[in-house]
């Protein structure tokens, strides 16, 4: 059995040394503890270690561990939503990282105005201008971010972005600093209801960098839980 509890004070020491390394506080950075695939007993492991930010891929697996997990996690939903599943996380989830079309923004206003909720959310970037990711272009981000800013429903605190899969985490410190830079520009619009508090960027292999570029937010999954099984 894998130390969990080992694994999780090493990323809390990196990311300690990582906001050394910039100048900043500990407390500006929350680390989500990204659980897909991984079983509820290891969750509730990591759970009494300290960590209360969860994040997961899939809504039927978010909703099932939801269920039988502590009240008191705060779930991150920061896979691709479709929008035939938006009904089932309105109003449960902390944030929902990967919005990315006004499409899907219509539907979680929708469901958001029948129970009378307001759901956070954030614009999902693909700043590396992937093919095989999500997220819209950096070009495209503020017209749809004035868009979905119009419905009463939804607030939007920040972008989110999956940087490219790379062997030096240095490779992407370049994407990071575009992703902030994005931020700062939409904040300087001053576009009702909208925020950028948030940038929850950086993953395993590179939130170090991304802190010292001024993530919020890290997903972390393998350094925490180690590698994903997908065979179930």
């Amino acid at each position: 059995m894998m130390d969990l509890q080992e694994n999780l004070q090493q990323v809390e020491a990196n990311i300690c040394k990582a906001c050394e390394n910039a100048g900043r506080k500990r407390s500006d950075v929350t680390l989500i503890a990204v659980s897909k695939t991984k079983p509820i007993e290891m969750l509730q492991t990591v759970y009494d270690l300290g960590p209360r930010d969860f994040g997961e891929n899939k809504v039927q697996e978010m909703c099932e561990k939801m269920e039988v997990l502590p009240k008191d996690i705060r779930w991150h939903m920061i896979g691709h939503l479709q929008t035939n599943k938006v009904k089932y996380i309105i109003g449960k989830t902390e944030l929902i990282h990967s919005v990315d079309s006004l499409h899907l923004a219509k539907e979680i206003e929708k469901q958001a105005a029948k129970q009378n909720v307001t759901v956070s959310i954030l614009v999902e970037v693909n700043i590396a201008e992937e093919e095989s990711k999500f997220g819209i272009h950096k070009e495209e981000t503020i017209s749809l971010i004035r868009q979905i800013a119009a419905l009463p429903h939804i607030q939007i605190l920040g972008l989110m972005t999956i940087a490219p899969f790379v062997e030096n985490p240095e490779d992407n410190r370049t994407y990071f600093r575009q992703i902030r830079q994005l931020s700062v520009d939409i904040d300087a619009q001053n576009i009702d209801n909208v925020r950028m508090d948030i940038l929850s960027m950086g993953m395993t292999g590179d939130y170090m960098v991304a802190i010292e570029e001024g993530a919020t937010m890290v997903r972390v999954g393998t350094g925490i839980f180690g590698e994903r099984h997908y065979q179930k």
